[in-house]
């Protein structure tokens, strides 16, 4: 059994339309809203071996905000070109090729791609996965190249409005 966590990046910000994509930062709600998830999944006992995160500033500050709040996860994270703008497709071929002795494995990036790929994985039937929110899943393969659509089972999918408060 393998465990995916599937995180999009935290909301971000539109203030300066000259930005390129890749260069757009957070805006306030997502500051706010990642460190708050962080903790959550803490709590809940996600302790991922990596976290892989689309080099969009975006996605490397919610990647950095989550970490900051799970034990042990800071100097845990990766960021990966092939996360940006991937296609449910791209996610799973790079699923199919994470490094064996990873047990859980959190992917930060961006929709469509990961609503798309967590619809290719599990039942769950998702319209919009939103800005910070995380589905868990539990993968039954016994490595990462046996990744195939229908092979998870959702643990939980949260949004940030559904926290604690």
């Amino acid at each position: 059994m393998k465990r995916l966590t599937l995180v999009r990046h935290a909301k971000s910000s539109w203030k300066d339309a000259a930005l390129a994509d890749l260069d757009r930062p957070l805006n306030g709600r997502g500051k706010r809203d990642a460190p708050r998830m962080g903790a959550h999944l803490a709590t809940q006992g996600f302790r991922p071996d990596i976290i892989l995160s689309s080099p969009a500033r975006r996605a490397r500050k919610t990647a950095q905000l989550l970490a900051a709040a799970i034990p042990g996860a800071a100097g845990r994270i990766l960021f990966d070109p092939a996360l940006y703008e991937a296609s449910a497709a791209e996610l799973l071929e790079r699923v199919r090729a994470l490094d064996q002795a990873w047990q859980h494995v959190m992917l930060i990036g961006h929709n469509p791609g990961l609503t798309d790929f967590a619809n290719l994985l599990t039942a769950v039937g998702i319209d919009n996965l939103p800005t910070c929110g995380v589905l868990a899943l539990d993968l039954a393969i016994d490595s990462w190249p046996a990744a195939t659509a229908g092979c998870g089972h959702t643990i939980f999918c949260l949004a940030p409005k559904e926290l604690p408060a």
